[in-house]
């Protein structure tokens, strides 16, 4: 293969041009030198559900016939993003070397279309949403431009005035936001991406909006199907005050943003003064659209709703904001599909994010004893190989920015001048497991605070290098980052705003002061540098847990475009086999119960701590762990809860958590289904069957409910 590699690549470049598949500035690259780059032998790398899924949904295909191969995919995607570059053939490799080893993946929009005609490599689009006609339709029309290439949508919706307010230009009322949310859903199950799959969006709404209880019920099954959004997504943008009258059992007001334009732009202590003076008027009868509900019962049906119908998702918009090192030219007011990127939008910019992800599994080395300069045999972050990878990862995300094709042009104008990148991790539980550190512990916490820190110092460090060789981002003069504030800097702030309600540990490990001065020195070449998407599809292609996410079962059945692929902890696995107990027995054993070890007499009980799953760990150690990464990263982290027997006090008070730890936002709630099948075995217990006698509970789907092949994000 290393020498049919080399022989068949100028022939894939001339074919694929020829079909109108490639840039056909792909054939200035010196060929003979990318081709003797291959490394066939990391074809091995690859699990069959990396195989397959590539072969499925990735590969270039003229008729249906694939035309190529994993280290050619990797070659391709690597030449894309280096085709701008003065030394282009030297990138090229050092990109194809990351991709190839699977150190850093590209989120999937890039992998679709890097080195191709159509380079629209960009994940997630936000917009704001205008309340006029123009407004929503230009919206509207937008969102159908932007999903037809495969992005992934958040809208804010907020400023479109509610039910009932009155409409100048005629002396009517309004219908409100939901009859629009029905539009918008619609057409994004019109227009689908690329024929491949339906449009993504996520709706995004203020927690004081006058529709809000209405924006409740839009995925409902019951009710007047004209007033429900089956197809999208939604999204609560929760501002402090809310969450304080919660805590107090006070009253909440809702108001029409055509009564309180303001309050759309204002976060922090600004909004909390604004929105009480809006309520002594509403007292005075100066508002006269208004409605009082306790707080801590609109609360409740938020929790409720979450619960029943999985939305509107649980986000805090002064987090983001107050913790936004953009803050300077504009507001946060929404994230994006998966609820990782945080980003400036008005109506003349929609924001674009660029993804990726490094691979944490593939950084764990043996430490070496310093006295003999020998392994000691534990296992630890490779500081040097980590820095060198998010240096080559944040270099190809710059560049996606600059080959990016955009359908919109507010979103090319907001992408230029402020040149956000979101650079993520997966592998983390698959760490844990190596580490042998049980999910549900302190230990667990403090990896995830010492491996994000590093990821985030070497990733800022990484933007202010290409700063200094390419020149800083435009609307850098004013930003946190160049009056020194670094994302740890910022707790403090948001700390401050809500009176000291941000419990979080504030310990570092490296020397954050020197990077401080390194930026206000050299500035950053991009806004924004970090953010965890749910990586689902890339994390099969690399064969490690996604994103920071625990594992969903040990054994489970995987649905996606591709097929049905039973997934086995081989780390589990193997560890079984040393301790001889991995049989016929066993196999079944795990299969009846669904995953989980925690009923089987034989597994040691530190086996059970280490391979517990998602739903055996309590989802207050995610919310620690997220909360000690959230302290580092200047976007957010895409985070789902995991409630095996839901309650309203559990929920209550995981979400509570999550506010008061300063987390930006949260994701999916996931819930084990009560239904169960009659459990059996195959007649040799074989792995290939399991399909057959798995309970027919739902099992999570990283990105969108209704999709398994979700590639929204990654």
């Amino acid at each position: 293969m290393q020498t049919r590699y080399a022989d068949y690549f100028p022939h894939y470049i001339k074919s694929g041009i020829d079909a109108g598949l490639l840039d056909k500035r792909l054939v200035q690259f010196d060929l003979t030198k990318l081709a003797g780059a291959f490394a066939a032998d990391r074809d091995f790398k690859f699990g069959y559900l990396g195989l397959q899924t590539l072969y499925d949904r990735y590969f270039l295909h003229i008729d249906e016939r694939r035309i190529e191969l994993p280290q050619i995919f990797f070659m391709r995607v690597a030449m894309g993003l280096a085709i701008n570059e003065i030394d282009r053939e030297d990138r090229a490799i050092e990109f194809y070397s990351v991709l190839s080893n699977f150190d850093f993946m590209s989120s999937t929009p890039t992998l679709f279309n890097s080195g191709t005609v159509h380079s629209q490599l960009s994940s997630c689009y936000l917009s704001t949403v205008s309340d006029d006609l123009d407004g929503i339709y230009q919206a509207i029309k937008e969102n159908a431009l932007l999903q037809k290439y495969a992005g992934g949508i958040g809208n804010d919706w907020t400023p479109v005035r509610a039910l009932g307010a009155r409409i100048k230009g005629t002396n009517g009322k309004s219908q409100g936001v939901i009859p629009f949310l029905k539009v918008a859903n619609d057409t994004a199950v019109a227009v689908n991406q690329g024929g491949k799959r339906k449009g993504a969006v996520c709706a995004y709404l203020e927690t004081w909006h006058l529709d809000i209880e209405e924006f409740l019920d839009l995925r409902k099954n019951t009710g007047d199907d004209r007033r429900r959004t089956h197809d999208m997504n939604t999204a609560h943008w929760i501002p402090d005050l809310f969450m304080q009258r919660v805590s107090e059992n006070a009253e909440w007001t809702l108001f029409s943003p055509s009564d309180v334009p303001d309050l759309h732009d204002k976060f922090g202590k600004a909004f909390a003064t604004s929105y009480c003076e809006y309520e002594r008027r509403a007292d005075l009868g100066e508002i006269k659209q208004f409605k009082r509900v306790s707080a801590l019962q609109l609360w409740r049906k938020m929790l409720s709703m979450l619960f029943e119908t999985g939305h509107p998702w649980i986000t805090f918009k002064d987090a983001c904001n107050i913790r936004s090192p953009q803050q300077h030219v504009g507001v946060v007011h929404s994230s994006n599909l998966c609820t990782e990127i945080t980003l400036n939008t008005s109506a003349t910019e929609i924001a674009v994010c660029n993804l990726g992800s490094v691979n944490l599994m593939a950084h764990l080395t043996e430490e070496t004893c310093t006295e003999r300069g020998r392994s000691n045999g534990k296992l630890a972050l490779d500081q040097a190989k980590l820095k060198a990878t998010i240096m080559t990862a944040m270099r190809m995300l710059d560049n996606v920015i600059d080959i990016n094709f955009y359908a919109v042009g507010s979103a090319s104008n907001s992408n230029f001048r402020h040149r956000p990148v979101g650079l993520g991790i997966m592998g983390f539980q698959d760490c844990l497991h190596a580490l042998r550190i049980p999910y549900a512990s302190i230990e667990a916490v403090e990896f995830a605070d010492r491996t994000m820190e590093t990821v985030c110092y070497h990733a800022y460090s990484a933007s202010s290098r290409l700063s200094e060789e390419r020149g800083s981002y435009s609307s850098f003069k004013g930003s946190l980052w160049d009056q020194g504030i670094l994302p740890l800097d910022t707790l403090n702030l948001l700390s401050e705003a809500r009176g000291g309600q941000v419990d979080v540990d504030r310990g570092s490990t490296l020397d954050w002061d020197v990077l401080r001065t390194r930026i206000q020195q050299y500035g950053m070449r991009n806004s924004n540098c970090v953010a965890i998407a749910p990586t689902a599809t890339i994390a099969n292609i690399v064969g490690v847990s996604a994103s920071i996410e625990p594992d969903y079962q040990n054994l489970y059945v995987k649905s996606k475009l591709s097929g049905e692929f039973t997934v086995v902890n081989e780390a589990l696995v193997s560890e079984l086999k040393a301790l001889d107990l991995w049989d016929e027995v066993m196999v079944a054993d795990i299969k009846y119960y669904d995953g989980s070890l925690a009923k089987i007499d034989r597994i040691p009980a530190g086996l059970k701590a280490l391979y517990a799953t998602a739903f055996e760990v309590d989802p207050a150690w995610l919310v620690e762990a997220a909360a000690r990464r959230q302290k580092w990263i200047d976007q957010a982290q895409s985070l789902n809860l995991y409630f095996a027997v839901p309650s309203g006090k559990k929920l209550h008070d995981i979400y509570m958590l999550a506010w008061q730890r300063g987390l930006k936002t949260t994701y999916y709630l996931r819930s084990l289904g009560a239904t169960s099948t009659e459990k059996s075995t195959g007649s040799g217990g074989e792995l290939n069957a399991v399909a057959a006698f798995l309970p027919s509970i739902d099992q999570p789907k990283q990105c969108l409910i209704d999709d398994p092949g979700c590639e929204a994000c990654q």
